[in-house]
């Protein structure tokens, strides 16, 4: 794949870049473990200052960032600038707390007695360099929830951005530079995949994480697995929304959040509700109205305020989507709304908010991730039935459960195969929450104190009496 942004709303080349040559790539990874001797020894009070001056100038620039993400891969402008506005708050939430959330940790004084010990603790040391290898999809966002604790815990990190967002790894490998970083702190390596294995198995580069397609986590897992590093994976996603009865108090809520949920970042998010699993004493209203709020949706222009769904990303995202689709109209879906291109918008790769009934076991998209605006509905009969149903994927990444029932919310919260569950309302990441998935879904955990110590060196400290 070249590297290059391409404008998915109208397929137009805008920019080509050439990657970085051996040499290049070289400097980089020296830089950056030079940067880790010295980086690891400031104290928490200077990383903290330079990750607020990196938060303010991404406030000060976020009109300016919206518009290279919209351009490059296609959200529209509010949600831009509301992943910019993320970020910023991530890093300060960082700032603030991460001394705290790396503090020293004192064992029961009974227990180090019994150690044998005259004094024990536990410390948080930084492992090194980190390779981050992101996607396109929230391209800001995925790179600083990653970097900002990375940073803040005293590691350096070289940054492998998807190759259709190159102006925004180009941004995000001088934001922190600008901000006061030391020189090699922070770098992005404008490199195609191919380029992935041999940055993993220089010496120097302590661990990775990877955020993408299951199949880009096989790669880098198996060769991280090799080396013996670190890797935290945060791969696909097809998360449940289960509709319970007593959610009928406030169906109109849990339609709005589910038609939220589905399209949110035109439908290209791991954490998007896909698989919409309704209780049959509720499901034909449910899924009328929610039919019909898919229906109205708007299409359109990304830099339009008025618009609600923009294009995919890349034309092979809008392929791949139609395959599922056509393949289960092919095995007896009812496609209740959408299932097509628009036919009155410029070239794009645009595709409808799409609603498809009676899909089974059977319809590859009850078991593959469906990257685009494209919702599944099912109905069951009983709780039993709903989380069998909402386990039976090979991803657990989150979920979404609307009820108001106590004993259901129990059992749901107990039986879910989900790095996460959310009671009525949408499942999103925040800076305080781990964020991470099972199964196919990857492994290891981003964001809260979970993230910041996944690529620390937890160390025993003890001293003999």
């Amino acid at each position: 794949m070249p590297i290059a942004t391409v404008n998915p709303a109208t397929g137009e080349t805008v920019r080509t870049f050439e990657p970085l040559d051996a040499a290049g790539v070289e400097a980089r990874i020296a830089a950056a473990h030079s940067a880790f001797r010295s980086w690891r020894e400031t104290d928490f009070g200077t990383r903290a200052r330079l990750m607020e001056a990196a938060a303010a100038l991404l406030d000060k620039e976020q009109d300016d960032i919206a518009r290279t993400m919209t351009t490059e891969m296609g959200k529209t402008l509010a949600a831009a600038r509301a992943e910019a506005a993320k970020c910023a708050k991530a890093m300060r939430w960082y700032a603030e707390r991460a001394e705290g959330l790396l503090a020293d940790e004192q064992p029961q004084a009974a227990d180090v007695e019994d150690s044998g010990a005259a004094r024990a603790y536990v410390r948080y040391r930084p492992l090194g360099v980190v390779l981050a290898v992101m996607p396109w999809n929230f391209p800001l966002w995925q790179v600083v929830r990653f970097a900002a604790p990375a940073l803040m815990a005293g590691n350096t990190g070289l940054l492998k951005h998807a190759s259709n967002v190159p102006q925004t790894a180009l941004y995000l490998g001088e934001l922190f530079h600008r901000a006061g970083f030391p020189e090699g702190c922070f770098q992005t390596l404008l490199v195609g995949s191919g380029a992935i294995e041999g940055v993993l198995r220089d010496p120097r580069v302590a661990a990775a994480t990877l955020t993408g397609s299951e199949g880009a986590g096989r790669a880098v897992a198996s060769v991280a697995g090799d080396e013996v590093k670190k890797t935290v994976l945060e791969l696909g996603g097809s998360d449940p929304f289960v509709v319970m009865p007593s959610a009928a108090a406030d169906l109109d809520r849990a339609v709005q959040v589910a038609v939220t949920a589905r399209v949110q970042n035109n439908g290209q998010s791991c954490i998007a509700a896909k698989r919409f699993i309704v209780h049959a004493d509720v499901y034909d209203d449910f899924a009328e109205r929610f039919t019909r709020a898919m229906s109205a949706l708007r299409v359109g222009d990304p830099t339009t305020p008025s618009t609600d769904v923009g294009p995919l990303a890349t034309e092979q995202g809008r392929a791949d989507l139609e395959e599922l689709v056509e393949d289960a109209l092919s095995q007896g879906a009812e496609a209740l709304c959408g299932a097509r291109r628009p036919k009155a918008l410029p070239p794009g790769w645009y595709y409808e908010p799409t609603v498809l009934g009676q899909v089974t076991e059977a319809m590859r998209i009850h078991r593959e991730e469906a990257f685009g605006p494209v919702a599944t509905l099912y109905r069951v009969r009983d709780l039993d039935e709903a989380v069998a149903l909402a386990n039976d994927t090979p991803f657990g990444l989150s979920s979404n459960v609307w009820t108001t029932d106590e004993e259901e919310q129990r059992r749901f919260a107990a039986e879910l195969q989900a790095g996460g569950v959310f009671f009525n309302g949408m499942t999103a990441s925040h800076p305080a929450l781990p964020f991470g998935g099972v199964k196919r879904s990857g492994y290891g955990r981003e964001l809260s104190g979970h993230g910041i110590r996944e690529f620390c060196n937890v160390t025993t400290v003890w001293y003999g009496r």
